[in-house]
């Protein structure tokens, strides 16, 4: 699988493209303005403890204080003190070191925990733990304990902290885990160092930028090429690479074509498909996502699709391939969360299975956290994926003025009547000469033809005049009633 990656730069932004065979697969995106948090590490004040959530605001100097959990808080308590409730561990105005699990999101402050953890290339440092642990996508036993006697021989036992081993350690040598280990360990001491004497809300350690990020995170053997449009930050990862991951320091480059690199590589029209509500499929069969803030939903359709002898093959190959284009999408729009797939009805239940099979297949290329459930009695699947920041969509865009996000208006019959109702309304509460409607020209318009009667009948009742007045400014829902 051959994997690149493709570096956007400029003083507003970073974007990155993963992109798999020439077919991009996720996205990322950083603003200056607005970075994202999570691995942050702060010095943070209890601001108030909610005994009855078992949970407590944090102040970190955010605009919206940030939420810690029972479940959240470590200590070295033993399994019999695990049940104290938040109010005997915590109170308001004690100073706690946090890190921020996930970004705001939302009307959401941020999630944090007390239980620190620092992400190397190689190995993820726990400062406050004594164990060794595994990725779990590390499936193989017997490599398992290989790295985890590895690990232990390069750990004195009298030095506290525990790590993890990421994937990237499977072809590391004890050198370059060696390098790591201390890396980490010196870090953790800049950062308490960095407390002391501090009053919070303070910032002890801001984790790395997007592209830095990438190196450290999403470069596998796999992948053979960094590509990066800015000569400066080309020279800054190539900094960064040469002390942190030599490894990668051959895969980057630097384009310096005219053309636009997103653009050429087709980025950007995948960038504008993945807003869109509907994905159009190979087999002329579609998806319709559709995502809220309880969960996203994903509808399969058949479409123009007729290409099978029968139709429950058309129904079996739409549904194959719409498995391996939802787990694209997926990736693409960085959905997380609860998610609800309806596939097309499938009588045979070996269909059923060899579907849910490719598209377990397919997720397994993602390497965000998931579980994904069989099919329901109403023939659903659910799933879940872990968010741990923004989507795509919420990142980019913002709810339509006009709608407020409902993705639809009320008609305009709907609003003459509406105007009617408060027309009636005011009239009984005040004495005026003349009600005069400020609406827009579609509704207005129909008040002079299909309503003109309705409206001269109200006119009649409450024995006013009632005038119209059309404002293109205003929204096919927005109206005004002045009295004179």
């Amino acid at each position: 699988m051959s994997i690149e990656f493709l570096v956007n730069c400029t003083p507003q932004e970073t974007r990155v493209a993963l992109v798999e065979q020439g077919v991009v697969q996720e996205l990322h995106v950083e603003r200056t303005a607005n970075r994202g948090i999570v691995g942050n590490i702060y010095l943070g004040k209890v601001v108030r403890v909610l005994p009855g959530m078992q949970s407590a605001f944090i102040d970190i100097g955010l605009e919206r204080t940030a939420f810690l959990h029972v479940a959240d808080i470590w200590s070295e308590r033993s399994q019999s003190d695990a049940a104290r409730p938040i109010e005997r561990i915590l109170s308001e105005g004690q100073s706690l070191t946090v890190q921020v699990l996930k970004d705001p999101l939302g009307s959401k402050g941020a999630r944090l925990s007390t239980q620190i953890s620092i992400a190397g290339r190689l190995l993820v440092y726990l400062p406050q733990e004594r164990h060794i642990g595994i990725s779990q996508r590390i499936e193989d036993q017997s490599e398992r304990d290989a790295l985890r006697d590895r690990l232990t021989r390069l750990v004195p036992p009298e030095e506290n902290g525990g790590f993890i081993v990421r994937t990237m350690a499977e072809t590391a040598s004890d050198d370059e885990l060696a390098a790591d280990i201390a890396y980490l360990r010196k870090l953790w001491t800049e950062i308490r160092s960095s407390a002391t004497g501090r009053l919070p809300p303070t910032l002890l350690y801001e984790d790395l930028d997007l592209a830095q990020r990438v190196l450290r995170d999403l470069v596998t053997d796999d992948t053979t090429r960094i590509l990066i449009d800015s000569r400066e930050n080309h020279q800054k990862l190539g900094t960064f690479a040469a002390d942190y991951s030599p490894k990668v320091l051959p895969l980057l480059e630097h384009y310096g074509g005219e053309r636009p690199i997103f653009d050429l590589h087709n980025v950007e029209d995948e960038i504008q498909r993945a807003l869109a509500r509907r994905v159009e499929l190979k087999s002329g069969g579609y998806l319709i996502i559709d995502q809220t803030e309880a969960m996203t939903t994903v509808d399969v359709n058949t479409g123009g699709f007729v290409g099978a002898r029968n139709f429950d093959d058309t129904i079996f190959k739409t549904n194959l391939e719409a498995a391996h284009t939802i787990a694209r999408q997926l990736r693409l729009r960085n959905l997380g969360g609860i998610i609800i797939i309806d596939f097309i009805d499938m009588e045979n239940p070996e269909h059923r299975e060899m579907v849910l099979e490719e598209f377990r297949k397919a997720l397994a290329r993602d390497h965000t956290k998931m579980s994904v459930n069989g099919f329901t009695a109403l023939g659903l699947v659910e799933m879940t994926r872990k968010r741990t920041r923004e989507s795509l969509a919420h990142l980019l865009c913002e709810p339509c003025p006009t709608c407020e996000g409902r993705g639809e208006l009320k008609t305009a019959r709907t609003m003459c009547y509406e105007i009617l109702r408060e027309i009636l309304r005011e009239a009984r509460q005040f004495n005026a000469r003349e009600f005069r409607v400020l609406a827009s020209p579609t509704v207005i318009d129909l008040f002079l033809d299909e309503e003109s009667q309705s409206l001269a009948m109200l006119s009649d009742f409450i024995d006013k005049k009632v005038s119209l007045h059309p404002e293109s400014s205003y929204t096919q829902e927005q109206f005004d009633i002045v009295l004179l």
